[in-house]
């Protein structure tokens, strides 16, 4: 059984601090990052009360709270505090969170179509993204190993399904970049083709990682494969790459681009996917996206 996201109820709100009431709530991205930006420690939704009250209605603020929260399946949301939240994400932390660590990973094979993937029903995180969006240096800073996914200057690398053994329990699969404008037509067709095979026929995917480029903003093709995936009911987390950076495209910050993504994925999505904002330069984000694969992962191990 795949993972998925449970509503929050109103009596929720009663445990959660003051700092989520705001007519313009900002979701508390903890100061302690370690950012490069101040202003991404802000980084607000907009979510606006009813004119008619002075402050948020409990049922404002409960609709706010199922809107923007990923709450893990097991997790008693009514339990539910501010603390419980993941720095620099949406993600509650729940108790299946267990063993978190990477130890050792080994790559087990590369294939050209979805039925030739392996097939020992360990549960697998496919990593997505338009080419050039950090993909295989988040493999690598994931686990440590710069050579475990190999990186290039030039986008569009990875053409085939590769598995990576993690712990000798779990796979991380990097999936072909989308997107390469330099590939032929038909190669960046045949490329969408086997990697939707993988998503619509693969049991033990447990989430696609979207890769989502943090300094440019909000680009058709990412929000075209994300609403791919919700209208297929595939699992999904964003994860957010490049947040290091000062300055975004087009002289925008990191922040402002994340914020307009997310005010999007929210007209999309009833309730918003996870997210979870990092950086293979700094290792922002690593921990605590090790922590939320764990959950996840455990959850459906049971």
């Amino acid at each position: 059984m795949l993972p998925r996201i449970r509503l929050l109820s109103p009596q929720v709100v009663s445990s959660l601090t003051p700092s989520l009431l705001h007519r313009n709530v900002c979701f508390p991205l903890h100061s302690s990052l370690p950012l490069s930006t101040p202003s991404i420690s802000s980084l607000c939704f907009r979510y606006h009360a009813s004119k008619a009250a002075a402050t948020p209605s409990l049922s404002d603020t409960a609709k706010f709270i199922r809107t923007v929260l990923f709450v893990p399946p097991g997790v008693n949301p009514e339990e539910v505090s501010e603390e419980m939240i993941l720095p620099g994400s949406n993600i509650v932390l729940g108790p299946d969170a267990g063993h978190a660590q990477i130890k050792e990973v080994e790559f087990v094979k590369s294939s050209n179509r979805p039925k030739d993937c392996p097939k020992d029903h360990r549960p697998e995180f496919a990593v997505l993204g338009r080419s050039n969006v950090g993909k295989s240096s988040l493999i690598n800073y994931l686990v440590r190993k710069k050579e475990v996914a190999l990186t290039s200057k030039k986008p569009g690398k990875t053409q085939l399904i590769n598995h990576f053994l993690v712990n000798k329990s779990w796979y991380l699969v990097d999936l072909p970049g989308y997107g390469f404008a330099n590939a032929s037509e038909s190669a960046r067709m045949d490329w969408s083709s086997f990697t939707k095979g993988f998503f619509l026929n693969r049991e033990t995917l447990v989430a696609v990682l979207l890769l989502i480029d943090a300094s440019v903003p909000p680009q058709k093709i990412d929000l075209d494969c994300a609403n791919w995936l919700g209208r297929n009911d595939i699992p999904i987390t964003f994860v957010l790459t490049k947040c290091d950076k000062s300055k975004g495209g087009k002289g925008r910050r990191p922040d402002e681009n994340i914020r307009d993504f997310l005010e999007l994925m929210r007209q999309s999505y009833r309730q918003h996917p996870p997210w979870i904002m990092t950086s293979s330069i700094t290792g922002l984000g690593r921990d605590e996206l090790l922590l939320h694969l764990s959950q996840l992962r455990n959850y459906w191990d049971n």
